[in-house]
């Protein structure tokens, strides 16, 4: 799959494919069917197939600190979209010159005439363009006159109910990982480089690796069993804490991973966080030795989920 980061690395070669644009936080089951459906009608009509994000997304950049959390960073949505028949990702900054550009820009200069779309798929509730003014009706109308085929997907439900990147935060938010992982198609991952941090971990006996969420939220908060791959010689079990840590005066989100019986040096590897169940919520604690007792019966807890030795 082939990854394409802003405009300017656009190439004729790029032009003529089968285009979705969205989102596409989480890759869930609804996700998957539309991509699934794109793949087909790129192999039907002897093309390639394309998907159009932005980074941040939209949300995030009118919503601020106040936006939802987001289920995937980019570098994880990579991953889940490479586990499907998608040939490449179209990468487009937003921002205040992307805000302004107007619905019938979209759909001409930008869909027709740089990118020569031969046929778009969308999700029933897609907007586009300046105040989201631009919907199916206008693309549908765009297509037939530009000569670029349009269709959109009904939405997908499960128990009588969409499936939606926002359901899925409400399992996360829940502890429901068992219907997380419905809607999603695969349990609930993170992935970062693991960097330097204050020691403290390791003052109250249980040393973690710490990765950074950025300026993005997660949708997690609090603790959690947890998996651990990648840039490890094999998958371990351990234990995580999503949150600020208010009692050592923490300021930024971010997520420590206790790995049982694991002691190298794993700074700067690329690690994945599998969530697996959730203990509790984050605390403020009097002392740091209530902290680093309840520490232990956390793990004491992961490890009797696990039933591990």
């Amino acid at each position: 799959m082939e990854i394409v980061v802003g405009m300017h690395n656009l190439k004729p070669r790029h032009r003529g494919s089968v285009i979705t644009m969205g989102t596409f936080d989480g890759i869930h089951h609804g996700h998957q069917m539309l991509l699934a459906h794109l793949a087909a009608k790129a192999e039907e009509l002897g093309t390639q197939s394309s998907l159009i994000t932005f980074e941040p997304t939209p949300r995030e950049y009118f919503g601020g600190s106040e936006v939802a959390p987001r289920l995937t960073r980019f570098r994880e949505k990579i991953v889940l979209l490479q586990r499907t028949k998608l040939d490449r990702v179209i990468c487009l900054p937003f921002n205040n010159r992307t805000r302004s550009i107007p619905a019938e820009a979209v759909v001409k200069d930008f869909l027709h005439d740089t990118l020569d779309a031969k046929y778009v798929v969308v999700g029933d509730d897609f907007r586009f363009g300046k105040g989201a003014v631009g919907d199916y009706a206008m693309l549908k109308a765009a297509g037939a006159t530009l000569g670029y085929g349009v269709s959109h997907l009904q939405t997908l439900t499960f128990d009588h109910e969409r499936v939606s990147s926002s359901r899925v935060r409400s399992a996360l938010g829940q502890g429901d990982f068992a219907l997380a992982e419905k809607l999603l198609g695969h349990e609930y991952f993170i992935m970062g480089r693991v960097v330097y941090g204050r020691q403290l971990g390791r003052q109250l006996g249980s040393p973690t690796a710490n990765i950074r969420l950025q300026r993005y939220r997660a949708a997690l908060e609090g603790v959690y069993v947890v998996t651990v791959d990648e840039g490890l010689d094999r998958p371990y079990y351990g234990i995580a804490n999503i949150g600020i840590r208010p009692t050592v005066d923490g300021k930024e989100p971010l997520l420590e991973v206790h790995i049982f019986d694991f002691d190298a040096d794993i700074y700067g590897e690329l690690l994945t966080v599998t969530f697996k169940h959730k203990i509790r919520e984050e605390h403020t604690f009097e002392s740091l030795d209530a902290l680093k007792a309840q520490i232990g019966y956390d793990i004491e807890a992961a490890k009797a989920w696990f039933e591990y030795e």
